[in-house]
């Protein structure tokens, strides 16, 4: 027979177990919230769960607090960009254990800034004296959105399913024009502490204090709620210009074969052909549709494709690497246009916010590009601001890929042709190729990004990808799009937009200049009164 000792500690480990197991899975469940899901409420849920676990627990210690947030970010993350996988395994060659480890380290590097924001309010509130009040609609509202802001940055940040990204639909999307993502996510966390105190609230006994533990937390989350759903009917900007017709290529070319010598002569063909089958007033490829440099290239073959740009009245956006000297390469982006010098002068965007890893090369990770056998490992950056690419009345702004999460780069691009007077984009364009994820949801995750991106700055966003998602998104949010892995066309005809949002014009200022207002109103409060008493 088991002694009530041993019994008690079979209860005691399964107990660790489960309080372990649970923010792992609490975070995991955020997935759902972003595309292709979108049940965007489970976002807001997941986090007042957590912040229920910071308020009702005043005595626990900072290092409890912050696992708790740390087991929470690890499980969103892992769950989140699970796919990092396939593009390590199935196309880089990489032991399957090697790539799994190297996606949980990166999950685990992810949730240290939950468990930052957890550790750091647990922290302030036994220092302040906080009351559950001020910790839930203050503090930790506040210290999420400032670990969110750092995440997109740090290390070159990596601010994919940041939580305002699952509310690209619902109610809170309004907030993205005045202040960005991290706002949204600011947003959503107020909702999430009014629910934790509303939780709070209803597992307390008695009628004493009704008022602030349920129908103040209720009142809070119903106006932010209809707070962005008055901001989606102003209008930040207005059309500008004639639209244009636009054709997006999407060239479904396998990762497996992209850089395969047997099929580049089918794939230059194959743009070659799809280019010239149509004229339109902007036409654009894929990111690197043409893989090679253009000295490796055929001798007429930009000229060929110039030509009938030329010939046809068209623009087109040509994804392709450029060199500019030995062991200097750009992800770049080339437009040809009508006007007689654009054969000789193209057009030119080069990549800036390199990708680490797959474009440039953190000191001392040599070897892990070498395994992942990836081209062009290190690249060059591109200038932080580039000037847009004429088309017709437009002015289109490229981003490659992986730029577009980064909202506070394309806002500032913006900014500054506004401030400096010169021609500020009227629509934007993201080239992308991220067939290195297969088919996974990586793909709707990628759209997702760019309709946020489309609600920042009140501009539509095309894109030209080689398996997905190709789409025009308009500022209101419609969005039309090839199916994924499939070869086609996307064309249609575009207006653009003109004027300035509010996060054109602050960017991120905004929402850190508010968190850190929070938390000093939040200590004034606290000092005042202790004063008092």
């Amino acid at each position: 027979m088991n002694s009530p000792r041993g019994e008690a500690a079979v209860r005691g480990g399964f107990a660790v177990v489960v309080s372990l197991l649970l923010p792992v899975a609490a975070g995991a469940l955020n997935v759902f919230a972003f595309a292709p899901f979108k049940w965007w409420p489970l976002q807001i849920l997941a986090l007042a769960w957590l912040f229920h676990g910071v308020l009702a627990r005043p005595q626990t210690g900072v290092r409890s607090h912050f696992l708790r947030g740390w087991l929470y970010g690890f499980g969103w993350s892992a769950a989140g960009v699970h796919w990092l996988y396939i593009s390590m395994h199935d196309y880089g060659g990489m032991p399957g254990w090697m790539a799994a480890l190297a996606v949980g380290l990166l999950a685990l590097y992810l949730g240290l800034y939950a468990g930052a924001a957890t550790a750091l309010a647990g922290w302030l509130r036994n220092r302040w004296s906080s009351s559950p009040l001020l910790l839930a609609l203050f503090m930790l509202p506040a210290l999420w959105a400032l670990s969110e802001w750092l995440r997109g940055w740090v290390f070159t940040g990596f601010p994919w399913l940041t939580s305002g990204y699952a509310h690209t639909v619902g109610p809170l999307a309004g907030f993205a024009a005045v202040g960005g993502v991290y706002l949204v996510g600011w947003v959503a966390a107020l909702i999430a502490g009014s629910l934790a105190l509303l939780w709070m609230g209803l597992r307390r006994k008695g009628v004493a204090g009704t008022g602030q533990r349920i129908v103040l937390p209720l009142c809070a989350a119903a106006l932010l709620c209809a707070g962005g759903v008055a901001l989606r009917l102003v209008q930040w900007t207005a059309p500008q210009g004639q639209p244009i017709t636009v054709r997006l290529l999407q060239g479904n070319i396998p990762q497996e074969m992209k850089f395969s010598n047997d099929a580049l002569v089918a794939t230059l063909g194959m743009y070659e052909q799809m280019i010239s089958a149509a004229p339109a007033d902007l036409i654009a490829t894929p990111e690197t549709a043409i893989p090679l440099l253009p000295q490796q290239l055929p001798p007429d073959y930009l000229e060929r494709i110039a030509r009938f740009a030329q010939l046809s009245g068209s623009h087109l956006a040509l994804g392709i690497p450029l060199s500019d000297g030995p062991q200097q390469y750009a992800n770049s982006v080339l437009g040809f246009g009508p006007g007689v010098g654009s054969v000789l002068m193209p057009y030119r965007y080069d990549k800036h916010h390199l990708v680490p890893f797959g474009e440039f090369i953190p000191p001392g990770f040599r070897w892990f590009v070498d395994l992942m056998h990836i081209p062009l490992g290190d690249m060059t950056r591109g200038t932080p601001v580039q000037s847009p690419f004429g088309v017709k009345d437009q002015w289109v702004l490229p981003n490659i890929c992986y730029e577009d999460l980064f909202g506070e780069e394309i806002a500032g691009q913006l900014r500054d042709a506004y401030r400096a007077g010169q021609p500020q984009a009227s629509v934007l364009l993201n080239l992308s190729n991220i067939a290195w994820f297969g088919n996974s949801i990586a793909l709707p995750q990628h759209l997702q990004i760019s309709q946020m991106r489309t609600l920042e700055t009140g501009r539509p966003m095309l894109r030209a990808t080689n398996t997905g998602a190709t789409a025009v998104i308009l500022p209101g949010g419609a969005t039309s799009e090839l199916p994924p892995f499939t070869r086609g066309v996307l064309a249609g005809q575009v207006q653009g937009y003109g004027g300035q949002t509010p996060y054109i014009l602050l960017g991120n200022k905004l929402i850190v200049g508010i968190a850190l207002l929070m938390l000093l109103l939040a200590w004034g409060r606290n000092k005042a009164a202790r004063i008092r008493h």
